[in-house]
């Protein structure tokens, strides 16, 4: 089954390597040309995360592109459905293909929180990818345009950044 055909899907989460390190179930609520939204739900233990705390059950609403070098993820709490804040990864574009959407992650993250501010995580991990220059570079250009896109608040609507591709 072809992702335009499913009304769900696998997510595959790679490293640079190609190996699965991460995988869940989500159900999609729009199909783009180049993009697709899913609604899935946090299947990790509670924690705490930069001043977010995360629980079993948060929905997640999650945005991917085929010719984006990036994810975003709305998450909102499981009890009062409020807005916890976004979670976007840097990648390569995303593979939509047999009910799966897979995506191979680079390390570096835009944490945003409501009131706008944001942390950019994981730059020494990012370092120790050895990536070429040009994918590094890739990989830079990809958190800058998720930078411009939420300081122009384009990217609290997900939904026509998925139509748009």
């Amino acid at each position: 089954m072809s992702i335009t055909a499913a009304s769900h899907a696998d997510v595959i989460k790679l490293n640079p390597r190609g190996e699965e390190t991460w995988r869940y179930p989500g159900k999609i609520l729009v199909r783009g040309e180049k993009a697709v939204l899913l609604e899935a739900f946090f299947n990790r233990k509670d924690r705490m995360f930069h001043g977010i705390f995360l629980r079993v059950g948060d929905r997640f609403v999650e945005a991917y592109f085929s010719q984006r070098g990036y994810n975003i993820f709305a998450m909102y709490d499981v009890d009062d459905g409020h807005l916890k804040g976004w979670y976007c990864n840097v990648t390569r574009p995303a593979l939509f293909q047999d009910g799966q959407i897979s995506y191979v992650d680079l390390a570096l993250d835009l944490l945003v929180y409501p009131d706008g501010s944001s942390l950019v995580l994981d730059e020494d991990e990012f370092a120790e990818l050895n990536l070429s220059p040009e994918e590094a570079q890739f990989a830079w250009d990809s958190l800058a345009e998720l930078k411009a896109l939420f300081a122009s608040g384009a990217a609290q609507d997900l939904e026509r950044l998925v139509r748009e591709g």
